[in-house]
């Protein structure tokens, strides 16, 4: 599922994209995450942020194992 601003949201995709990747690629923490929209211009809290987690994280979870590659048998 991708999230979208007409959806009910406040913030576009790619800002909530962007903090669900960041979360589970480099495994940072909320407060952390909650800097780099800051960084932008983007006001958000980490509540927030925890929130869309919540949402779109299994979803993400899914995609990015999906095109995982899967290791040589050589």
């Amino acid at each position: 599922m991708q999230p979208t601003a007409s959806n009910g949201h406040r913030f576009p995709a790619a800002v909530i994209s962007c903090a669900v990747h960041w979360y589970f690629r480099f495994q940072l923490s909320l407060r952390d995450i909650e800097e780099f929209p800051f960084e932008r211009g983007v006001i958000v809290s980490y509540k927030t942020i925890q929130r869309w987690f919540d949402k779109f994280g299994a979803g993400f979870a899914r995609r990015v194992k999906a095109v995982r590659r899967r290791p040589s048998t050589t």
